[in-house]
């Protein structure tokens, strides 16, 4: 391959890879705008919206950042690590499959069939698998952004890139533990965490922040590509 077509090949390698970034920061949004123009609601979960007129977009979106992080070979370990990017992002990758295809608690009013994975496995069976799924995939991003990506970067991108990987992890754990006053905590709590979707909102800042460190990674890659 002469240089000219390996350097278009590598420029089209990274435009697909802020790609994903893009499908990160829209998600969210197409969700909930999607979502109130549709139905006139706010869904309390960005997993509701699998119950809703918006799950195609829902699992097609993830189904992509799926595929593109299994896809995604990354950069060989330095000496002393054991853990690849590959690793990561295929284990990163897969968790995305089971938030897709394993939907969180039906709502029969609006499923009454539900799903493949619920009538193979069973509806709570199937939820716990999202659950584990979405856990899986947020600390896999959250790793990347704090001991890949920030690996080699220089001082504002890593403080960029570990700023985002914290963000993440602190979200995630808001997650579970707003997930456990609108499950079972006292009257308050449990109202303040619905009336505020604040599990909604903890979902889409986890997202918005991986994306943020997919994207800056992207453009710094892609213009240590460009021939000068």
């Amino acid at each position: 391959m002469n240089p000219q077509h390996r350097d278009e090949v590598v420029r089209s390698y990274y435009r697909i890879r802020k790609m994903l970034g893009w499908l990160g920061l829209v998600l969210p949004v197409v969700l909930i705008l999607g979502g109130w123009l549709s139905q006139h609601t706010v869904e309390p979960s960005i997993s509701d919206y699998y119950h809703t007129l918006m799950r195609d977009a829902f699992v097609g979106t993830l189904t992509a950042i799926g595929l593109f992080l299994i896809a995604y070979p990354g950069h060989d370990p330095e000496r002393g690590e054991h853990v690849s990017d590959d690793l990561i992002t295929t284990v990163a990758g897969i968790a995305a499959f089971g938030l897709a295809y394993f939907p969180n608690e039906t709502r029969m009013q609006a499923n009454l069939l539900g799903s493949i994975t619920q009538q193979a496995l069973g509806h709570k069976m199937a939820a716990a698998a999202h659950y584990f799924s979405a856990v899986v995939f947020l600390g896999a991003l959250a790793a990347l952004c704090l001991r890949k990506f920030a690996r080699t970067a220089k001082p504002l991108r890593r403080r960029i890139y570990r700023a985002c990987g914290w963000t993440i992890l602190a979200m995630t754990v808001l997650v579970i533990v707003a997930s456990w006053f609108k499950i079972r905590g006292p009257e308050g709590p449990q109202k303040i965490v619905n009336d505020w979707m604040l599990i909604l909102w903890f979902e889409a800042i986890a997202i918005w922040a991986f994306a943020l460190a997919w994207l800056v990674k992207g453009r710094v890659e892609e213009r240590l590509t460009r021939p000068r």
